[in-house]
C-alpha cells in the first residue's frame, strides 16, 4: 500500500504503527527518527522500523507516507526540518489530539507539492517509549480524519485506506469540531484526574499511607490516566485552551449543581443525575468503545487510555 512509510517520533504510537503496518504489510520499508540516541537504538533492537534516521530529514526523504508521531507543541518545528526533504505527491500526516492549532503551526512549512492529511488515532495507554508499542493498538479503535478545505479526494482516501490497514474505524470532521469533541472526551478528563491525583496527593501528607493503600477503583483509574505523558499533555492544553476551558467552565456549572443537591439532600435530583449518566456509559458499549469488563483493554498493570 505504501512504499516507504516514515514514522517521526517512535514511542507509543510510532512503534504501534510500525508494527500494525508490518502486521498487515501495508509498508515496503519503514523509516523512522526520534530525537533521542537512546531511543533510536532502542527502535534498532526492537526491529519494528527497517531503517532508524539520525535527522527527521534523512527519514522523510523519498518517503510516500511521513506520520508525525510527536507532541503537538513540536509538530511545527519537525514539519518546518523535514518540508524541504519531501517528495511531490507525498502524504504528510499526523497523529495529534489538537487539530486547528496544529494545522496552522505544521501547514505553512509544506511545500505546495505535497499533501498535508492530519489525523488523530484515539487510542493510547499512559505507557510511553518505543518497548510500550503493540500492533493491536488501533483494532476496533477510531481514528479521525481532519481534511483541510479543498483537499484532493485521493489522498485522504490513501490515508484512510492505510489506517483501516492498521485495524481503526474512521470518520472524518471538521478541525475546530474536533478539538471541541476531544475537549470534552479526553482532555477535560485529563484535567481531572491529574487535579483529583493532587487533591489526594495534599490528603496522603495527612493519612501517611492511606490513600495509596485503600485506592478504590474510581481513584486507581485516575491515577492511571493521569500517569500519560506529561510532555504530550501540556503541549495539548496549551494548544487547545479555548475548547478545554469552554468545557472546563460547563463542568464546574455542573459541579456547582451537584454541590448544591448534596448540601440541600436533595436525592431526587441526585438519583435522576446519576440515572442520566448511566446512559452515557451504556451507549460506550454499545458503540464498542468498552466492554462490561472492568479490565478491559488492559496490558499487564496499565490500561487503555480514554484520549491519547
Amino acid at each position: 500500500m505504501i512504499a516507504k512509510l516514515t514514522l517521526i517520533g517512535l514511542g507509543l504510537i510510532g512503534s504501534s504503527i510500525a508494527r500494525a503496518a508490518k502486521r498487515g504489510g501495508l509498508a515496503g520499508e519503514i523509516t523512522g527518527h526520534a530525537r533521542t540516541a537512546a531511543t533510536r537504538a532502542k527502535a534498532l533492537e526492537l526491529g519494528f522500523c527497517d531503517r532508524v534516521c539520525e535527522s527527521a530529514a534523512e527519514a522523510a526523504a523519498g518517503a510516500d507516507l511521513v506520520i508525525l508521531c510527536v507532541p503537538v507543541g513540536v509538530c511545527g518545528a519537525v514539519a518546518a526540518e523535514i518540508g524541504p526533504a519531501l517528495k511531490p505527491g507525498a502524504i504528510v500526516s499526523d497523529v495529534g489530539s489538537v487539530k486547528v492549532s496544529l494545522i496552522a503551526d505544521v501547514a505553512p512549512h509544506l511545500p505546495d507539492c505535497v499533501h498535508f492529511v492530519p489525523a488523530h488515532p484515539i487510542a493510547g495507554t499512559e505507557h510511553s517509549g518505543p518497548e510500550s508499542g503493540f500492533a493491536e493498538l488501533f483494532d476496533g479503535r477510531w481514528c479521525i480524519l481532519t481534511p483541510l478545505a479543498g483537499a484532493d479526494a485521493e489522498p485522504v482516501e490513501r490515508l484512510q485506506a492505510f489506517w483501516e490497514g492498521l485495524g481503526a474505524r474512521i470518520d472524518r470532521m471538521e478541525p475546530a469540531h474536533h478539538d471541541l469533541v476531544l475537549a470534552v472526551t479526553s482532555h477535560v478528563p485529563h484535567v481531572i484526574a491529574y487535579t483529583m491525583v493532587g487533591v489526594a496527593d495534599h490528603l496522603r501528607r495527612v493519612t501517611g499511607s492511606e490513600v495509596i493503600k485503600f485506592s478504590a477503583a474510581g481513584f486507581r483509574d485516575f491515577t492511571r490516566i493521569a500517569a500519560s505523558d506529561p510532555t504530550m499533555w501540556r503541549d495539548v492544553f496549551l494548544n487547545n485552551r479555548a475548547a478545554t476551558l469552554d468545557i472546563l467552565g460547563r463542568f464546574t456549572e455542573e459541579l456547582f449543581m451537584l454541590q448544591r443537591a448534596i448540601r440541600m439532600g436533595d436525592g431526587d435530583y441526585l438519583h435522576d443525575y446519576f440515572s442520566h449518566t448511566r446512559e452515557i456509559r451504556r451507549g460506550i458499549i454499545e458503540a464498542g468503545q468498552d466492554t462490561p469488563a472492568a479490565d478491559f483493554g488492559r496490558r499487564g498493570s496499565g490500561g487503555q487510555d480514554p484520549g491519547e
